[in-house]
């Protein structure tokens, strides 16, 4: 892919993603949406959290996305008796022959390319927590070594929105670190009479690897790319201020119904997601309509609706939506070339 043009990376790039969307569709039904999120994540190098009840089949779908991808892959159920050591790995006391004792290392799940952080918020903050170097570093330290993680590395974490006891809410530092939040919808009438029709034999079907590291690679090179005009970054920025209670373009509804907004990293997975979204639909530049697809799972985990919010009837979506409505785009003759980077760690 590196020996083309940028138009036929486009064109070559929406062929892999038409690829994949097919071969996981052998397995799942529906959930175009919340497949093309979970690819998306993928193409730019980053993390996505999958919000759903139980029997939604999220799991299955990281499972047949993973199966897409000739990439390693690892489950890690989270319990509440889950430690630290069971996802980094640990050093273990070896004896020789001889007599001499020395520490070797034993790698833990973590260190695949894809991680499916099963029910996240089922065990403990402190090893929620041992993650946190992962997804943002690409490396774990045990002890005084520190050990890179393989390229590529994704985390797809899930959890139960609905389940109070026995589950512990992820801190705010680590709901930061993932690009979307992903809540996945119950199926429609005609999509869940045909999961009803096949209840086991979606399972079974086979899913054809397409794209390998090399590739992926390649395609994250394509992605980010993708050039961004300075009007859609001005507008990105006006949608992010604009969550924060205190900053002074933020309208009234905000101001009163949210604890805290947004950072600068959301900003940053906006314009990502948009190179995504742009990419995956074949276009050559990101269009604001773009950044209006992405607000929804880049922010709905990063603004706090208060109780005045909750009274309301409003949650974080809600807030956001209005937000869709009432901030307006940048005036158009302000604004003039492209800025193309927009790296986010």
């Amino acid at each position: 892919m590196a020996d083309m043009d940028f138009d036929q990376r486009l064109a070559e790039f929406k062929h892999v993603r038409d690829r994949l969307v097919a071969e996981v569709g052998r397995r799942i039904i529906g959930q175009r949406t919340v497949v093309d999120q979970m690819l998306a994540t993928v193409f730019v190098g980053r993390h996505c959290l999958l919000v759903g009840v139980p029997g939604l089949a999220k799991t299955m779908m990281v499972r047949s996305v993973a199966a897409a991808l000739d990439l390693s892959f690892k489950r890690i159920q989270f319990t509440p008796d889950l430690m630290p050591s069971d996802i980094t790995g640990a050093d273990l006391v070896d004896q020789s022959p001889d007599g001499r004792r020395e520490f070797r290392f034993v790698p833990g799940p973590v260190f695949a390319n894809i991680i499916l952080a099963d029910e996240i918020n089922r065990a403990p903050p402190k090893t929620q927590s041992a993650l946190l170097e992962a997804m943002q570093e690409r490396q774990v330290t045990v002890g005084q070594e520190t050990y890179d993680l393989p390229a590529p590395f994704f985390v797809i974490a899930t959890q139960n929105p609905i389940e109070q006891e026995g589950t512990y809410p992820l801190p705010e530092a680590q709901l930061d670190r993932f690009l979307f939040s992903i809540h996945v919808p119950y199926p429609s009438a005609a999509e869940e009479e045909r999961i009803l029709m096949a209840p086991t034999g979606l399972a079974s079907e086979p899913v054809a690897r397409v794209l390998g590291a090399d590739q992926i690679r390649a395609l994250q090179e394509a992605v980010l790319s993708v050039p961004v005009s300075r009007y859609v970054v001005a507008y990105a920025t006006k949608l992010v201020r604009a969550t924060r209670p205190a900053d002074p373009s933020a309208p009234d509804m905000v101001k009163e119904m949210v604890d805290w907004g947004a950072g600068p990293r959301a900003g940053q997975h906006l314009i990502l997601a948009g190179k995504a979204f742009a990419a995956m639909a074949g276009r050559a530049a990101v269009a604001v309509d773009d950044i209006r697809a992405a607000a929804v799972p880049v922010l709905r985990h990063r603004v706090a609706a208060n109780f005045a919010a909750e009274a309301a009837g409003i949650d974080a979506v809600g807030v956001i939506e209005r937000l869709l409505r009432d901030v307006p785009e940048p005036p158009v003759r302000r604004y003039a070339g492209l800025a193309v980077g927009a790296s986010a760690e």
